[in-house]
């Protein structure tokens, strides 16, 4: 557990939640990402950008200004970065019949109201970035 020596842990929906809110919004990154139910722990290693969030099930959230059905495993991690989220694991987005991998997650800097997801396959999907806004 190399990567998460050094981290910020929070434990609990509230603080868990809190966090994972604040980090998103430390890395200009859409609040509504990540809508979390029943958080068991939230960490963060400053030094690499590591995070890593669990909560009690998977669960799926529907995107409704874009029509997007998003899955949340419980346990998901990622590195953030600036406007990105990279080697994100334990995120998918239903493509037709078929879920595939979010693999990162990048806003176009300087700002141009979209935001991008890529998946291992090398598929790239765009969308409006206020689709991701909390409470979307």
């Amino acid at each position: 557990m190399a990567e998460k020596e050094g981290a910020i842990v929070k434990k609990g929906h509230e603080e868990g939640l809190k966090m994972a809110i604040t980090l998103l919004e430390e890395f200009e990154l859409p609040t509504g990402l990540l809508p979390l139910e029943n958080v068991i722990e939230v960490g963060f290693v400053r030094s690499t950008g590591y995070i890593w969030i669990q909560q009690k099930k998977k669960i799926e959230h529907s995107f409704k200004l874009i029509s997007k059905l998003v899955s949340y495993d419980s346990d998901m991690k990622g590195y953030l970065e600036k406007k990105r989220i990279k080697k994100l694991k334990g995120v998918k987005a239903k493509e037709l019949m078929l879920w595939p991998p979010v693999n990162e997650i990048t806003l176009d800097d300087p700002p141009t109201g979209k935001i991008h997801f890529k998946s291992l396959a090398g598929i790239t999907k765009t969308f409006p970035v206020e689709a991701f806004a909390a409470g979307q």
